[in-house]
């Protein structure tokens, strides 16, 4: 038998190169871009030294005029404000699904072979994640008036990009095999998505859907600080008139919500997937 010696030096032993002078100019140029950004950036947001000398103490004092939470106020008020959310972000992310699910289709080049379908889906997709949870809540305020229903739908829109840019990918990842079986033997195209496709991509599909939705209960919780609902209502309240115990009490009725979210969602991931 031969045997395979090991070198142990051989990992370190590397050919060096000197970068030619355009790299070394790029890189140069690449650091100095960099550096005018900051600077550029710094001088634009206009920032007070007085302020940032004074945030210590005042962080200080806003977290003792916090303590101790006002527990008292949990009930009803926050405890019906987070039965709100945690409804908006339910039923914005199933209204989600059902904007996206067509959408991912229309964008998987496997599924759909129309070029201008593929890319006038993909500018959808593209267009909900560009826009923020909060501005579509402000653009729903401004059509539904305050209230919940303003919440489930710039949920729902804020979510159809995510959705239904991973799904378009899940589906683009599908074995042809099944689906090329299926329609040698005269099945229908609903048939092909359903016993071909849909298997492939159920797993992802449920992944996404309880990512998706643990996403929204965090987002939910701000909409409404612009009038869409929601947790926020109550601390906006709660902030404008320096009820800083209340503040608390919702902050950690939050916290708790979300780590209770966090949870659920694992468990039921581990079971389903």
């Amino acid at each position: 038998m031969n045997s395979i010696t090991h070198d142990p030096v051989a990992p370190l032993r590397r050919e060096w190169q000197r970068h030619t002078p355009a790299q070394r100019i790029s890189r140069w140029l690449v650091w100095l871009l960099c550096i005018a950004a900051v600077v550029w950036a710094v001088r634009s947001i206009d920032i007070i030294p007085e302020f940032l000398a004074d945030a210590p103490e005042q962080m200080g004092d806003m977290l003792l005029r916090m303590w101790p939470p006002e527990l008292s106020h949990y009930y009803p008020e926050v405890h019906n404000a987070l039965i709100e959310t945690l409804h908006i972000a339910t039923l914005g992310t199933v209204f989600c699904f059902v904007l996206a699910v067509p959408l991912a289709l229309l964008a998987a080049r496997n599924i759909c072979t129309i070029r201008p379908l593929n890319a006038l889906a993909q500018l959808g997709l593209v267009a909900s994640r560009s826009v923020n949870s909060l501005v579509w809540a402000l653009l729903f305020v401004a059509i539904f008036g305050p209230g919940a229903a303003a919440g489930v739908f710039a949920i729902a829109f804020r979510s159809v990009g995510f959705v239904g840019k991973l799904l378009a990918e899940a589906l683009e990842e599908t074995n042809p095999g099944p689906r090329e079986a299926l329609r040698a033997a005269g099945a229908p195209w609903g048939a092909e998505m359903l016993k071909g496709v849909w298997p492939q991509v159920q797993p992802a599909f449920w992944g996404i859907a309880l990512f998706r939705w643990d996403i929204n209960v965090r987002e939910s919780a701000v909409l409404g600080l612009v009038g869409a609902g929601g947790i926020g209502l109550v601390l906006d309240d709660a902030i404008n008139f320096f009820q800083w115990e209340r503040v608390s009490t919702v902050l950690l009725a939050i916290l708790v919500v979300v780590l209770l979210a966090e949870i659920v969602v694992n468990r039921v991931r581990a079971r389903l997937i």
